[in-house]
């Protein structure tokens, strides 16, 4: 790229010009119109979600390059539809920019989005640019779901376990080794790297539905009773009769979820509030990266576990036989943490007794407009 294009801002060619290069990175036979037209399966359910993501809030040219930034922003919105349950169709793009921004970094961020996506094969199906103060982008994602496997916040119930899908902290972690790379001095290059990779390029656990689905499909005769048949049949797991599976087939699978992209502890509170029930998770059982346990204080590494956020790993709520088949499906990483209890307490507890209980709170993570 010659030193003429490099320079050139987005004011030099306005918004025409700017549309005409993004464009682009779009499917020619969707764009053009005043809207995009996404044709779902048969029985499919449409799942849309939005993020907006601003400069210096949710990216920074200190630690994220315009690449990395546009793939973080395009994961996000994957990882929201992996935490329903839902396969990705498309996105659109909402961008406000100031007139003296680098055309080379608008099209630096869509090649980001246009990495991650297309290992999907999720395609930018739209979106719109204005002129704004500050650098924001807003993506809608579309996904579609059959109706019997979305996955709800507010489907936990007495007795599931609870499941990660990952470590937790490494992005965290990945950002305070950009911020402060003599932080790393203990870690070897690779690890740094890894720890980095993470922040910059986290994956959307789509890749875990069709683990879950396989489990879940091959376990159809357990199914969830309601709290009267619990009590009448004293259990909360039922073998069905072939007419009963049949007719169970097209309701509501037993699981429970929400991605961790504010936290692992985020995530378990809002799926309790939700539920309204509450959760116990054991300390030694969230599962961190291996080099934490000689580069981090024990304090530290739980503290970047539960409230880093932006891991962007899968928590969900299922029965305790799913959960361990599940686990094991999944490998590494993947942990039982703790189950859901009753009342609305959400509880750190230690089995070892080395720890005192600790009551975990949304105030202690990260929240938009907290003093």
């Amino acid at each position: 790229m010659n030193s003429e294009l490099s320079s050139l801002q987005v004011k030099d060619i306005g918004e025409q010009g700017l549309l005409e290069r993004l464009q682009r990175f779009c499917p020619p036979e969707i764009i053009g119109d005043d809207a995009a037209v996404l044709v779902t399966a048969p029985e499919q359910s449409l799942v849309v979600t939005t993020d907006v993501l601003i400069d210096g809030v949710h990216f920074s040219n200190l630690t994220t390059s315009p690449e990395d930034a546009g793939w973080r922003a395009a994961a996000a919105n994957l990882s929201d539809l992996a935490a329903m349950g839902a396969s990705p169709l498309g996105i659109t793009v909402g961008l406000g920019l100031p007139g003296e921004v680098k055309v080379s970094w608008v099209e630096r961020l869509y090649q980001g989005m246009t990495e991650c996506l297309q290992q999907y094969n999720t395609p930018i199906v739209g979106g719109d640019v204005v002129r704004s103060p500050v650098t924001t982008l807003a993506i809608t994602a579309f996904g579609q779901v059959q109706p019997n496997r979305i996955i709800r916040r507010s489907a936990a119930v007495v007795g599931d376990a609870i499941v990660v899908t990952g470590v937790h902290g490494a992005s965290h972690a990945g950002l305070e080794l950009l911020l402060h790379p003599e932080f790393g001095q203990n870690l070897k290059d690779a690890e740094c790297m890894a720890f980095i990779r993470a922040h910059q390029r986290p994956q959307p656990r789509l890749d875990v539905l069709p683990v879950l689905w396989k489990i879940l499909d091959s376990q159809s005769k357990i199914v969830r009773l309601s709290e009267a048949e619990v009590q009448n049949r004293s259990t909360e797991r039922l073998a069905l009769s072939e007419a009963e599976r049949s007719q169970n087939s097209k309701s509501k699978i037993p699981v429970a979820g929400m991605d961790s992209s504010d936290g692992l502890a985020d995530a378990i509170i809002q799926i309790c509030r939700a539920s309204s029930v509450g959760a116990v998770l054991e300390r030694r059982q969230i599962s961190v990266p291996k080099a934490f346990e000689y580069w981090l204080p024990q304090d530290q590494a739980l503290e970047y576990a539960l409230y880093g956020g932006e891991d962007f790993e899968l928590v969900l709520c299922l029965p305790q036989e799913l959960a361990s088949v599940f686990v094991q499906h999944l490998g590494e990483g993947a942990a039982i943490v703790g189950s859901i209890t009753s009342g609305s307490t959400v509880l750190l507890h230690d089995e070892q007794k080395k720890f005192p209980g600790q009551i975990l709170n949304l105030s202690q993570g990260f929240q938009h407009f907290k003093n």
